[in-house]
């Protein structure tokens, strides 16, 4: 039995995906929140939110995703980075999953990667959980209805959380599994719940595909200046550095808030929503993601609420410090119609730094901004993935290194390429640690890094006066209105400077033994801009 829209040409069944139970098609938000809770997967919050939890899983398995070793990949794929899979693997685990589906009931969303549609794909998103339909309805673009009479899939991702992988018969790692095979167009999913392997799986799948047409796939939030989509500006960050809050400005006009492509014509989200992390959620600091967090299909990813009154507490990190909220990017007031943006004017790399070493804010180089976006220093946070309970410094290279299936130098040489031809501005935020450690000082205060980006992004900061770091070499301004000039130094906010130095020492050498792997593959200003 089958409902919904759907191209007639085009259903599971012309896929080889058979003996299903009942089969819903491109269901709307309204029916995805009331089969979510008629299928106990969920509880209907204030204002028509979806309150649901993710079981064991709280984070993402990077650990668990696979690419499958075809001749036509094999050559491409960065595999020090990317875990292979055999093809006989998969197949078998394909016919597994199949087998595992029948009689089940499924929920299917045809829907679009990519808001320029010169190179977006079509992806059918097949999904044992309703609650999975709508997070993926919601983060991806949603066609016009009709053209769904037509819509043929570039790709098809099925996600079967039930279903448990056997490492010796499917060629993985453990019983949870993200499985991605381009020869056959098919990403599966299986043993995991988190609803963010979704989206990751789609968007890894955009950064291997786009940079063959000289497109730029990048971690990041973007927004330009209202009016003037020639003022963009672009955020990278892994989870928890700020890009979702940062780039959500209510004197800006958001993009997106977490992937983007940047081609011969500039700035275009990939997405159709945003997928914010809740805890510690301020409605003064940021009013518009608070308000999201009570409107309707919105999902409410593993919080606690009261059992009365279902008031969510933003607190309250029992489940996991990585709770989160879906919403339509729409429900943001002041977001972008198109999802589109011109050329990037002013590139920021966020960096949560939990040494307490790093300036909040730096100037950069061109071959300094390549030099620290392979870097892709920063810290993981509390629950974005499994088993990270607090801060845990990392490099992650083009701030994004489980999503990037190529080697880092492609990413970074694409970046390098488009800054020079477009004269984008290069800024390194630090939302982390200042007056000390994680565990001695405290987080960067948020309306300082505002006020550091408004300077940055109006122009006004290029004319401060800027110092030569001692440690990193880039340009830190001395002196900025509205921000107290004793966060501009970092060793000045310690109690101990000598504890400073030695901190920065340590970090100084873990940076440079990172980007040891990446001196084969760079050019001399790039090597010379490592460190100072």
């Amino acid at each position: 039995m089958t409902s919904g829209r759907v191209n007639p040409k085009f259903r599971l069944e012309d896929q080889g995906i058979a003996g299903l139970g009942e089969v819903h098609y491109n269901q709307m938000a309204p029916a995805l929140v009331e089969a979510s809770i008629k299928r106990n997967e969920g509880t209907l919050g204030n204002g028509g939110a979806l309150l649901v939890t993710t079981g064991k899983f709280t984070g993402r398995s990077p650990k668990d995703k696979h690419i499958v070793k075809t001749d036509s990949v094999a050559d491409t794929v960065w595999w020090d980075n990317n875990a292979a899979m055999s093809p006989e693997g998969f197949d078998t685990l394909y016919g597994d999953m199949l087998e595992h589906m029948k009689g089940r009931d499924y929920f299917v969303q045809d829907l679009v990667g990519g808001a320029d549609p010169a190179h977006a794909i079509n992806v059918r998103m097949v999904t044992e959980l309703a609650w999975h339909g709508l997070f993926i309805r919601t983060m991806l673009r949603r066609p016009d209805r009709e053209d769904l009479e037509d819509f043929v899939a570039d790709f098809t991702v099925i996600n079967c959380p039930s279903f448990r992988a056997d490492p010796e018969r499917h060629d993985c790692r453990s019983d949870t599994v993200i499985a991605m095979n381009f020869d056959r167009r098919l990403i599966l999913i299986g043993g995991t719940e988190y609803a963010g392997e979704n989206k990751k799986s789609v968007f890894t799948l955009l950064n291997y595909l786009l940079p063959e047409k000289g497109i730029m796939p990048m971690h990041c939030s973007a927004n330009h200046a209202h009016g003037n989509p020639v003022d963009t500006a672009v955020f990278f960050g892994l989870s928890g550095t700020g890009k979702t809050t940062l780039s959500a400005d209510p004197e800006r006009t958001l993009i997106g808030d977490d992937e983007h492509g940047w081609s011969d014509r500039g700035t275009f989200n990939f997405e159709g929503g945003c997928y914010a992390k809740t805890i510690g959620l301020d409605p003064e600091a940021e009013p518009e993601i608070y308000a999201t967090t009570s409107k309707f299909a919105t999902v409410i990813e593993n919080m606690v609420f009261d059992p009365e009154t279902y008031e969510l507490d933003f607190k309250d990190d029992s489940l996991t410090a990585n709770m989160r909220c879906a919403y339509p990017l729409h429900y943001i007031s002041n977001a972008s119609a198109d999802a589109l943006g011109g050329h990037p004017k002013n590139i920021i790399m966020l960096t949560c730094d939990a040494f307490g070493v790093l300036p909040p804010i730096a100037r950069l180089t061109p071959a300094q901004a390549m030099y620290h976006f392979l870097s892709g220093f920063t810290s993981k946070v509390a629950g974005t993935e499994r088993g990270v309970t607090e801060p845990e410094p990392t490099f992650s290279t083009c701030f994004g290194a489980p999503f990037m299936p190529r080697r880092p130098e492609v990413y970074g040489n694409l970046l390098r390429e488009k800054i020079a031809r477009h004269g984008a501005t290069c800024w390194l935020v630090n939302t982390g640690w200042t007056g000390g450690a994680y565990g001695t000082g405290s987080r960067m205060p948020i309306k300082a890094t505002r006020a550091l980006l408004t300077a940055a992004l109006d122009g006004s900061l290029a004319e401060a006066e800027f110092r030569k770091d001692p440690n990193f070499g880039f340009d830190v301004p001395v002196a900025v209105p509205g921000v107290a000039e004793v966060l501009l130094d970092p060793r000045r906010t310690w109690g101990d400077p000598e504890g400073y130095d030695a901190q920065a020492a340590k970090l100084v050498q873990m940076f440079a033994d990172n980007f040891e792997q990446y001196l084969p593959f760079i050019d001399e200003d790039v090597k010379a801009a490592a460190i100072g």
